[in-house]
């Protein structure tokens, strides 16, 4: 039995720093809010909601009419863009199910689900489990330099870097 011990406390005192340095590891990755920079539901039986994406589309045309106006020879512009879908956020839920009898054949259950929330130093926050970003369909700028091919070719580009849009669903058109 002595001899169990003693094998047992060099093995411990080899390893207690890297034991140590696991399992602060493993607590931060576990802690809300930290680990990746996504804040994690703390318990198992959460499914997730989709809520609104809180996403603007004209805020996102206005941006790229700012970016574009600054390029080389574009002058002003405007920006159309079309999407398939706006995107969505999907909250955490913390969900408690409820029933009463057998377990195999409950006579009556019910089930709760609240957001889980998070309380920050900017105020309470739903926790995001998942975002999609929108899908683009098409664009359409205007610009007062479109009707050179060097700029059409530079405004194409930069359109369909910012949304990922391939270059055939892009149109550039001189401003009149």
């Amino acid at each position: 039995m002595k001899e169990k011990t003693e094998g047992a406390r060099k093995i411990w005192n080899k390893y207690k720093y890297a034991a140590l340095v696991a399992l602060i590891g493993a607590g931060l990755l576990l802690w809300p809010g930290l680990g990746n920079g996504v804040s994690r539901p703390e318990r198992e039986d959460q499914s997730a909601q989709t809520a609104g994406s809180g996403w603007d589309l004209q805020a996102v045309q206005r941006e790229m009419e700012e970016i574009l106006g600054a390029m080389d020879g574009v002058g002003q512009a405007k920006v159309m863009l079309t999407v398939d879908s706006d995107g969505e956020r999907q909250l955490a839920q913390d969900t408690q199910l409820s029933y009463s009898g057998d377990t195999a054949a409950p006579e009556d259950y019910s089930r709760k689900s609240e957001t889980v929330r998070l309380d920050g130093s900017g105020g309470d926050e739903a926790v995001v489990v998942r975002t999609t970003y929108p899908t683009y369909r098409g664009a359409l700028v205007v610009c007062q330099g479109g009707g050179s091919a060097e700029v059409r070719l530079a405004v194409t580009g930069a359109v369909a870097a910012l949304t990922g849009l391939p270059t055939d669903r892009v149109t550039v058109a001189k401003w009149q």
